[in-house]
């Protein structure tokens, strides 16, 4: 009779119900702990096949606290999921920031974005601002970062957003250009310099400006602009202006000024620095930059410049970007005690996994060699730091190598030659920040070749 009184079962007119009592309700629950348990291991066991491993887990959370709670949020996706086939082609021509995918899976709904269909539908942001078309919220968040990590002066600046810091520099080029000028401006960089600087000033065939090399070499006249990368793509270099300050005028590039990448040796302070959220923050799809611009003509110039080529700037970016900004700046700014996960030291931690197992792979083949990079203070982490650039700037040293270009690709791994940045062909630009998937086989790859 006691059996018969825990399962009673009757009919509804909506269907079929079982009242489970006393005993029988523990029974079920004991068979959902076993079936969660079964789910639970199953989740685990794909998640330690992801190709974050639990050691390079630990190694950038710093704990096993933090370990388990990156294993336990992750989620699994396709291309986190994703296996290389032995013969598979690498592109790691292109430095496509994939790497930082993992935090941000970790980040869940911290940083989403839900933007209604009736909200962001006008061409302003706010009609009082010399940059119209920039998101407060998106300003403020720039703003707020740059003093955390404290790599830019910010006081009494304009910040213009663009779309990418490649609009901003072709805005910057723009603004500075003298008008006056009977010839183009001469724009020059120091070699080894980005790949796509010379195709940024010489692309419109402006009047105004054009791509005139290697800033070392440079014999014009007074009449120049000096892009300064700094740290340095392609080979991580800390960068100063080379042709100095007494005339000309300059455009700082600041993409890799974070402390992902680069010791903080304090706040840049120069006319016109430009960042993207890009190499920042890794969302290089959203498009979104800003230049951090001190001369109020200068940037009246640059958003001119916005507005004839683009009408501004995307709302859905910005909104987007300021809430990635937000999730790194809360993240120091208020830390939440159950999780030691935080930007920065994610992305420097991997990035130092990384650059020790490239090395150690270059020194393994005795084919190639790679910049060395003294340490440093970093007024951010208060340490002495390493510099663990975007990119390996590899040269080939074996026996015939000519082209290292061609060289790699016998890898079938694709590079970009040294020659697209002002030097040899003896030279390749390899990006550090793929999936890892990628970046694995790139080591087998580098570490067998003889």
């Amino acid at each position: 009779m006691a059996r018969k009184q825990q399962f009673n079962s009757h009919q509804t007119k909506k269907g079929c119900c079982i009242e489970i009592n006393g005993r029988g309700r523990n029974i079920l629950l004991a068979l959902n702990a076993v079936l969660l348990a079964i789910l639970v291991g199953v989740v685990l066991k794909k998640e330690a096949t992801s190709p974050l491993s639990s050691s390079t887990l630990e190694k950038i959370i710093g704990s096993k606290g933090g370990r388990e709670e990156m294993e336990k949020k992750a989620p699994s996706t396709p291309d986190a999921d994703l296996r290389l086939a032995h013969d598979s082609v690498i592109n790691l021509d292109h430095g496509d920031p994939t790497m930082f995918e993992p935090f941000w899976k970790v980040m869940g709904e911290r940083a989403t974005v839900v933007i209604h269909g009736w909200e962001k539908m006008s061409y302003f942001s706010d009609p009082t601002n010399l940059c119209w078309f920039l998101e407060p919220e998106f300003a403020n968040q720039v703003l707020r970062l740059h003093q955390i990590v404290n790599n830019a002066a910010t006081d009494g600046r304009h910040i213009i957003v663009g779309v990418g810091s490649t609009q901003l520099v072709h805005a910057a080029l723009y603004a500075l250009a003298s008008t006056e000028a009977h010839h183009p401006v001469s724009v020059v960089s120091a070699a080894p310099y980005y790949s796509m600087y010379s195709g940024i000033a010489d692309f419109f065939k402006s009047g105004l400006f054009h791509w005139a090399g290697d800033a070392a070499t440079f014999k014009g006249d007074d009449n120049f602009i000096e892009l300064v990368c700094s740290p340095n793509n392609p080979d991580g270099a800390t960068r100063d202006a080379v042709l100095g300050t007494h005339a000309g005028k300059r455009i700082h590039d600041m993409a890799y000024y974070w402390p992902q990448y680069s010791p903080m040796r304090g706040p840049a302070d120069h006319d016109v620095m430009l960042f993207t959220v890009s190499k920042a923050t890794g969302h290089a799809g959203t498009r979104i930059g800003w230049a951090v611009v001190k001369n109020n003509e200068v940037a009246q110039k640059m958003v001119k410049f916005i507005e004839m080529n683009s009408i501004g700037v995307s709302k859905d970016s910005q909104i987007r970007a300021a809430r990635i900004l937000k999730v790194i700046a809360d993240g120091y700014e208020f830390p939440d005690p159950k999780s030691t996960v935080r930007f920065f030291h994610f992305g420097r931690h991997l990035l130092a996994d990384r650059w020790q197992r490239l090395r150690q792979a270059v020194e393994a083949s005795g084919q190639f060699s790679l910049p060395q990079f003294s340490p440093e203070f970093c007024e951010f982490f208060k340490e002495h730091a390493e510099t663990y650039p975007g990119f390996a700037w590899v040269r080939c040293e074996g026996e015939g190598i000519q082209d290292c270009e061609a060289f790699f690709k016998t890898m079938k791994v694709l590079s970009r030659s040294g020659r697209h940045f002002g030097a040899g062909s003896n030279y390749v630009r390899v990006s550090m920040l793929d999936r890892d998937a990628n970046f694995d086989t790139f080591i087998k790859r580098i570490s067998s070749k003889d």
